[in-house]
């Protein structure tokens, strides 16, 4: 009955003009939620797909355009083998059965990761579901998928690099922006808003250079049990916050 309430929860009154412009999500405790309720941790996975739902739905309903949800890391391919092999059978699974709901809810789905990993079946899943939600506009939701903050990094300074040793470009031309523009997100807006469940405090590897300036967000809920009310909860408190960018408070006010 909690969990209905608060996947029917209205949207609290939130400032229409300081809404983050894209929320970043590392979805932590499935393992952990499992392992209270005396499960196998895939049985986490399973029950965090509502998680996404109402993640996915607020944010439409909000009007936030841009969200990024850390689904599985580089790191993670270290795990036990039956529990890589299902999270990744489900991860097919999710993708099907979920598009003609994110066709409805004018939602276009997109991927950032070393996404060459993944098992074929996924790729394919993956690649039809970013070609038929491709001409949504609602909101574009980015899954991070064999993903790594740092070979991202790496990888845009390798791009950089070739260019300089091919006598395209010269060491002192490369700056900042240049670098985002090789980055695997350089068609997003950086994230202003991270969200982390669970009660873990720390990033995990997940969008190193694009965190600079985003407000963070951390919540003892576990991931399956993550709903609207609770992301509205966040969004609130970025609003509540004066972000200042290096400038003081004065300086914002005037």
């Amino acid at each position: 009955m909690k969990e209905e309430q608060a996947s029917s929860a209205i949207i609290p009154p939130l400032d229409p003009t300081r809404l983050p412009r894209h929320i970043a999500v590392i979805m932590d405790g499935n393992g952990r939620w499992a392992k209270g309720k005396g499960l196998e941790r895939i049985w986490g996975h399973r029950n965090a797909i509502q998680a996404v739902r109402d993640t996915l739905e607020g944010c439409a309903e909000a009007g936030v355009p841009y969200l990024t949800l850390y689904a599985f890391s580089t790191e993670n391919w270290s795990r036990p083998q039956y529990e890589i092999n299902a999270l990744m059978e489900l991860l097919v699974k999710t993708l099907r059965d979920e598009l003609q709901d994110l066709q409805q809810k004018g939602v276009r789905l997109r991927a950032i990761g070393d996404l060459a990993a993944l098992p074929s079946k996924c790729q394919a899943q993956l690649k039809e579901s970013i070609e038929k939600t491709q001409g949504n506009t609602r909101l574009t939701v980015t899954l991070a998928l064999s993903y790594s903050g740092r070979a991202e990094i790496v990888n845009a300074v390798q791009n950089l690099a070739q260019q300089v040793k091919e006598g395209k470009l010269e060491p002192t031309d490369i700056h900042a922006d240049m670098i985002e523009r090789h980055l695997f997100t350089s068609q997003l807006p950086d994230p202003e808003l991270l969200i982390r469940t669970s009660g873990e405090m720390r990033l995990s590897n997940f969008l190193l250079w694009q965190m600079a300036y985003a407000e963070f967000y951390f919540t003892p809920v576990l991931w399956p049990d993550f709903r609207k009310a609770h992301l509205f909860d966040a969004i609130r408190s970025f609003q509540d916050r004066e972000r200042r960018f290096g400038k003081t408070s004065e300086q914002i006010s005037s």
